[in-house]
């Protein structure tokens, strides 16, 4: 009798046998994956079951397996010439196929173009099928992968072959410019062409079908049988083109009966070819052109007259939809029940597999790849999971929609889930295929099973050698397409696990990975079926800058008190945490370990010491690392013998301290173009948790660690990217801030962690504080005495004076206080002075600031809530038809809101106090709509509903307003529309639910029992409020959607005012060279806000295409642009370029596409710079024309904010050299595949720029609170590069608000040191929080400082008001030192430093009680040490 497993291993070697040479190069791979058994699996696996005690053939212990071992083919060309860079390599010649013996018989030529390689196989063997067999034809064959055509000569080389064809087939070729390619080739030949069959594609390729009289040339313009059939089916059910194609199949004879006989013939044709083509086998191509030829091919009609016509076979199909197993006795089974009968009767006792205790694991498949034979990487993985002791149910769809299959296989007959862990391993979003998705329905169905939910990546536009060699990674378009969008269904962990051989284009398995994949499946399996009691969970901290007093640093979180609040929550879930201290000092005190002494204590609390041979017996890269570091332990998180691991155990439950990077302050590390590796402590730490502590699972606290950001690839990790050989198979979650959704990717995709929202602080008007608030009052008086010429121009004189010592002159023009009367001055001027004084003092009062840190679990007050939604109800919202509060209260009156804000920001006396009356009426009618929900505490339990008709039938019977409508007419405004406040009342109720909603304790457990965790765009919850409620598995967005319509007008609008600006203060000249800065975080918020402001600048518009995916770019013509076109030095962070590297194409596009438009040079800086930049780097004038840059693929940042922060820079020369260094990789859409260092052409790009700009999108995050802005800043690195020296003008763009602005960066960093650093309300409510509180403070002088390194754009007054708040005013001073001294030794340090470099002059008084108070600190430390 033969066994399931000797099946097993038969079918495996028999695949792989098919492949022909595939693995003529690679035997110790083959023999691993084809002489499988899991009869002989591991020893033991991860749920303690014994597997036999047989030693396996080839070991399955690839982790350590070599990756060139696996992998070496012969060498390939990259790109084959022309415009290629370093992914898709042009092999198309292997795909061609030519007839050795015609025999006489006519010879057809078939071109193919496909997006997966699965096909290649199968045409092969089927034209060789026919070659050899038929009588009446013979077939010359060539395909072409669609990445292939980027390459000049692939294309060329398919235009030659398309000019010589007889039938062309063409399938999902769903990326925008190469679709445009394809048409561009085929469009002329098409009518030439006997048959051109195109199936699912763009609408535009679609529209080039032609067999006989069935076309698609009306596809989605106009009338037709299929295109009514298509958008009926898309109105009915949602689906996808795809599945609209199949659902036609099957409704076939209802549509044909409405054609004539010869167009229902061909129709039919075109069906037939679909279904063979989606059958797949060689058997149903062969059929397929076969039954082509005959038909349409004239050649072989004519050498046909007189014979019968081979009759066409039928397709031979699997079911839509079944499960498979490759050793099944049946192919495939459309009834859960059979499959199950067999797999856990007869297979899983010859595997050694116990059906009763074993995980299940959920596969989805492509049902290509079991039509073409294609499957040894499904095989492979499902020997892996196998051999580990679990069992496997693998699902297909015939279509791109799997939740079908979901639904009726991977529930037992009572309806309860039977997979732990469900991996889908088709790189396609759930439900929808590369053009449409659904991810509501995604998201719906996933919840049902509520199980984790990972997407593995088979490498489609790479072989294993191009991605292996590939500092980026992962192809671009497969990021967008197949890590993006499933994303947002919910997955996690985008591990590759398979790809395409070179030569044939067979899928094959990539050892190491799938065993990643594996192990890390079966972790999260673990987490639902361990019981609590029995799991170990590694909480992990940051401490950033690495210094005692920043232990807990995470963004507006309150560390320490969330810590309790999960430790509080993991207990009452039944999680062992031991002694839990009853307090969060208590909690910071044992991880600190001395808290008498906390600035004294010589370390933190150690865990464990490990010693060197358990450090390298346990970690197997450990000595890849002694090229940076040196050999183990080092001098970091060492005490010289061992390495020491920090942090504290409760229980079960293990709170550490994850190291730093390492090289902070060492000047010479901080000006590598490429980061580090992790030092032997980092290693070590990890190393701990996965085998030593035995985590279950790690919970990273807060935004933001270090793991994330370690050296590796972009997207798509190998087992040498350091982010993957750290967390090892340790299933990670990560809290992170909601409104940081970039780098919450950067997590998600590089450190395969699943994320947790948690709310920043709800952001509250800053207000005003001594001289500010005296100007307001004194500005009320004038406006009741202004006509009093007695007292009226006195107060003018009193504001006059009071707005200097305030130090208003450096953002208004004032009249010289010495000489200045204002009894002597007209009314009309008074009036101009104290609008621009109000004006000012009202941007500040009124200007947004995070107040506190937040506690996870702790839902916002009413008057928190209170503060976000009058800033929602700011906003319009057009795409919803919401109008914003602002504007339906000014049209009360008779005024156009945009109006009063010009009036407002220039100083218009009636306009800014009729602001101010609007902003007051807005706060008056939520805080009515919030206050019907609110209790004795001040918190809302439960909204009350006002909007129900219930409510409406009593209003309208009463005659009373809503309660918000009367508060806007006792606001004064007694006219205002109450029916176009509804829309935005309802809007507002619906947030207010969201806002107070909470899971963030409720999605962490989710986690770590091993659920599935609701998906949630990340980002401003102002601007967009399905961020809220919080604890939901965060993502980003699909980059292909930005720039939006919405955000091109912003950013129009923008652009305008800057250049304005510009012109007015440059006698009406236009800058020649901007240099822009891009965050992923900004332009996912805003949609494409800023990126769009690049394109304006340079003239350049977006253009949607056929799906409405921005994937296009055209010049707007100069006489409709009415100015030069600017040239522009993007910089992009290094997070933008990991989750937008396809805008980057984008921008790269229409740069160089404005560079080669022949225009005049005095209106088109882009052509006039390029030009000069090729003959000085003898360049052509495409390369000459790079303007975007970023850092080296795996590295972020240019490392000034690190020096700065952490003191390790000699002088500023030094950070403008790390600047140059670090950030002078080029993105070139001619060579897509690499970032390539150009440090010459980034300095040739920088020397002609006039102006810097960053943006400011969102109150929670500013040019203070972070030090990326000025990290990022090439103010004076372009000084320093200009041939005349000049310093540029610097600017920001302040989109906070519905009434944007540009300011100077002086300007912005006034704004922000008043509302913040200089701000008794934010630095007391930083304060309240204790310890953390007091590092925020120091954060933000630290980084004001900051400014001054990079920009020169911070006055005097900022440092010395600050000295003045915290440490001239001896009981701030004590608050400061007793609630972390750490912070506070940081903070004169930071004075010390600013004084010391320049930057603060200030009298000898304060510098002696600075250096004082240093050596006061540094003895009371030296004292406890001894």
């Amino acid at each position: 009798m033969v066994t399931s497993v000797e099946r097993l291993s038969f079918a495996a070697a028999t695949v792989i046998a098919s492949a022909g040479g595939v693995f003529a190069w690679n035997t110790g791979f083959v023999s691993h994956q084809a002489h499988y058994s899991p009869r002989f699996g591991k020893t033991l696996s991860p749920f303690g079951r014994q597997h036999g005690s047989n030693a396996r053939t080839v070991s399955s212990s690839s982790s350590s397996t070599n990756l060139a071992m696996v992998v070496s083919p012969p060498p390939v060309t990259i790109g084959g010439g022309g415009r290629m860079g370093g992914f898709t390599a042009n092999n198309a010649e292997n795909r061609r196929v030519v007839p050795e013996d015609p025999r006489g018989r006519p010879v057809i030529k078939v071109v193919y173009v496909v997006l997966e390689s699965q096909y290649q196989s199968s045409m092969t063997a089927a034209v060789k099928r026919i070659n050899a067999g038929s009588n009446n034809m013979a077939v010359e064959c060539v395909g072409y992968l669609l990445e292939e055509l980027r390459s000049d000569d692939a294309y060329d080389q398919f235009k030659k072959d398309v000019a010589e064809a007889n039938i062309f087939i063409g399938s999902l070729i769903f990326i925008q410019e190469l679709a445009e390619k394809v048409v561009e080739a085929i469009q002329p030949e098409r009518e030439r062409l006997d048959a051109c069959i195109v199936f699912p594609s763009m609408p535009e390729v679609m529209r080039l079908n032609k067999i006989g009289t069935f076309t698609m040339k009306n596809l989605g313009q106009s009338k037709s049988i299929v295109s009514d059939f298509m958008k009926k089916k898309r109105q009915d059910d949602g689906s996808s083109f795809e599945e609209g194609m199949l659902k036609l199949l099957r409704t076939l004879p209802k549509v044909l009966k409405f054609l004539p006989s010869d167009k229902a013939a061909d129709a039919r044709t075109f069906m037939m070819s679909f279904q063979y083509w989606l059958g797949g086998s060689p058997e149903n191509l062969e059929a397929l052109m076969l039954m082509v030829g005959q038909d349409y091919v004239q050649t072989v009609k004519d050498s046909m007259v007189g014979k019968p016509k081979v009759k066409a076979e039928d397709p031979v199909l699997l079911p839509d939809k079944a499960i498979w197993h490759p050793v099944a006795p049946s192919l495939v089974f459309e009834n859960p029940q059979k499959y199950f009968e067999w797999y856990n009767n007869e297979f899983c006792p010859d595997a050694g597999i116990d059906p009763k205790t074993a995980p299940t694991i959920g596969l989805i498949l492509q049902k290509s790849h079991i039509n073409t034979k294609d499957d040894t990487h499904y095989v492979s993985l499902i020997s892996e999971l196998e051999s580990r002791g679990a069992r496997v149910v693998s699902v297909y769809s015939g279509g791109l929609d799997f939740s079908g299959p979901l639904e009726e296989y991977f529930y037992d007959a009572s309806g309860k889930p039977i997979v732990d862990t469900i991996i889908n391993l088709t790189g396609f979003a759930l439900v929808g295929g590369p053009a449409s998705q659904d991810h509501a329905k995604a998201a719906k169905v996933l919840k049902k099973l509520n199980k984790p939910y990972m997407c593995a990546v088979p490498l489609v536009f790479q072989s294993f050698e191009e991605w292996q060699s590939s500092e980026l990674g992962l192809h671009p378009i497969q990021v967008a397409l197949q890590v993006s969008l499933p994303e947002i269904d919910g997955a996690i962990e985008p591990i590759i696990f398979a790809g395409r051989e070179g030569a044939t284009g067979r899928s094959v398995p990539l050892a190491d990975r799938v065993n990643l994949l594996a192990d890390r499946a079966l972790k999260w399996a673990m987490l639902s079926n361990k019981p609590n009691k029995d799991k170990k969970i590694a909480i992990t901290i940051f401490s950033f800058p690495p210094d005692k007093g920043n232990v807990g640093t995470a963004a507006y979180l309150d560390v320490f008190a969330s810590i309790k609040a999960v430790m509080g929550q993991l207990e009452a879930e039944g999680y062992n945490v031991g002694e839990i201290p009853d307090s969060k000092e208590k909690i910071m005190e044992s991880i600190l370990n001395n808290p008498d002494a906390k600035i004294a204590s010589p370390e933190l609390n150690v865990a464990y010491r490990m010693s060197t041979n358990e450090y390298y017996e346990l970690t197997p890269y450990a000595t890849d690392l002694e090229a940076n570091w040196g050999s183990a332990p080092g001098n970091l998180n060492s005490d010289g013998q061992n390495l020491v691991v920090y942090g504290k155990e409760f229980g079960n439950v293990f709170i550490g301290v994850q190291p730093s990077f390492g090289y902070e302050g060492d000047p010479m590390r901080l000006l590598f173009a490429k980061s580090a590796s992790p030092h032997h402590g980092f290693a070590a730490y990890y190393t701990y948790l996965e085998k030593i502590f035995g985590a279950d699972a790690v919970l990273h606290f807060g935004t933001h660690g270090s793991l994330e950001f370690m050296p590796g690839k972009q997207v798509g990790m190998s087992g040498t990217c350091y982010p993957d050989r750290l967390i090892g198979s340790l299933p990670s979650a990560y809290l992170y801030a909601a409104n940081n959704p970039s780098e919450a990717t950067i997590a998600k995709r590089r450190s395969y962690s699943a994320t947790v929202s948690y709310l920043t602080p709800p952001a509250e008007n800053a207000g005003l504080y001594k001289g500010l608030k005296e100007l307001k009052e004194l500005i009320s008086s004038y406006q009741g005495l202004r006509e009093n010429e007695g007292r009226g121009p006195a107060i003018v004189n009193s504001i006059v004076s009071t707005a200097y010592t305030c130090n208003l002159d450096k953002d208004i023009d004032l009249p010289k206080l010495e000489v200045y009367d204002a009894k002597t001055d007209t009314a009309e001027n008074r009036d101009d002075i104290v609008g621009k004084v109000y004006s000012q003092i009202m941007q500040i009062e009124s200007r947004l600031l995070p107040c506190g840190l937040h506690t996870v679990g702790i839902p916002p007050s009413a008057e928190e809530a209170i503060a976000t939604l009058v800033n929602i109800a700011q906003l319009d919202r057009p795409e919803d038809k919401i109008e914003g509060l602002p504007r339906v209260i000014a049209a009360s009156i008779g005024r156009e809101i945009n109006e009063v804000y010009r009036g407002n920001n220039n100083g218009i006396l009636k306009d800014v106090e009729l602001n101010e009356k609007i902003v007051n009426a807005s706060r008056c009618a939520v805080r009515a709509l919030v206050d019907q929900s609110t209790d004795s505490t001040g918190r809302i339990k439960e909204v009350k509903s006002f909007m129900d008709d219930m409510a409406g039938m009593f209003a309208s019977f009463t005659g009373s307003k809503k309660p918000w409508t009367q508060a806007i007419i006792n606001a004064g405004f007694p006219n205002v529309n109450e029916e176009r406040l509804v829309p935005l009342f309802k809007y507002l109720e619906f947030c207010l639910k969201q806002i107070v909603a909470n899971n963030e304790l409720g999605g962490i457990m989710q986690l770590l029992n091993g659920e599935f965790l609701m998906p949630a765009p990340g980002g401003d919850p102002i601007r967009n409020p399905d961020v809220l409620p919080t604890g939901r598995n965060m993502h980003a967005l699909d980059p292909s959607s930005i720039p939006t319509t919405a955000a091109v007008e912003v950013a129009q609008d923008v652009v305008k005012k800057l250049l304005e600006k510009l012109a007015d203060d440059n006698d009406g000249m236009y800058p020649e060279s901007i240099a822009f800065t891009l965050w992923g975080t900004d332009n996912i918020k805003t949609y494409g806000e800023s990126l769009a402001q690049v394109l304006a600048l340079a003239g350049v518009r977006p253009v949607p295409d056929s799906l409405g995916r921005v994937n296009k770019v055209e010049l707007i013509p100069l006489e409709q642009l009415g100015r030069p076109r600017i040239d522009v030095v993007v910089s992009c962070s290094g997070v933008f370029r990991d989750l937008f590297i396809n805008q980057m194409n984008l921008l790269d596009r229409g740069i160089k596409m404005a560079a080669e438009a022949d225009e005049p040079l005095e209106m088109n800086f882009i052509r006039k710079h390029a030009l000069e930049q090729a003959v000085e780097l003898n360049v052509s004038l495409r390369d000459a024309a790079c303007r975007v840059f970023s850092n080296a693929a795996g590295s972020y940042s240019a490392n000034v904010g690190l020096a700065i922060e952490n003191g390790g820079w000699e002088d500023e020369s030094q950070l403008q050299e790390q600047f140059l260094t670090r950030k002078g990789f080029a993105f070139n859409a001619d060579k897509p595949g690499m970032m390539e260092a150009q440090a010459e052409l980034f300095k040739s790009a920088l020397k002609t720029v006039d102006v810097t700009f960053q943006n400011l999108d969102s109150s929670e995050i500013s040019i203070t609170d972070v030090s990326h802005y000025y990290d990022s800043d090439p103010t004076k690195v372009v000084q320093g590069l200009r041939d005349d020296k000049k310093k540029p003008m610097a600017f920001m763009a302040d989109t906070t608000t519905a009434n944007a602005q540009v300011r100077t960066l002086a300007e912005t960093v006034r704004l922000d040191a008043r509302t913040k650093l200089l701000n008794p309300k934010f630095y007391e409510g930083m304060l309240s929080t204790g310890f953390e509180g007091v590092r925020e403070i120091q954060k933000r002088l630290r980084n004001t400082m900051g400014w001054s390194a990079t920009a020169g754009d911070v006055d005097n007054f900022v440092f010395e008001d600050a000295n003045s708040v915290f440490i001239e005013d001896a009981d701030m001073r004590q608050r400061l030192l007793d609630t972390n001294p750490n912070a506070f030794r940081d903070m004169v340090t930071t004075f010390l430093e600013a004084n010391g470099r320049g930057y603060w002059e200030t009298s000898d008084e304060n510098i002696e009680r600075l250096q004082e108070l240093y050596a006061e600190v540094e003895d009371a430390d030296m004292r406890q040490r001894l």
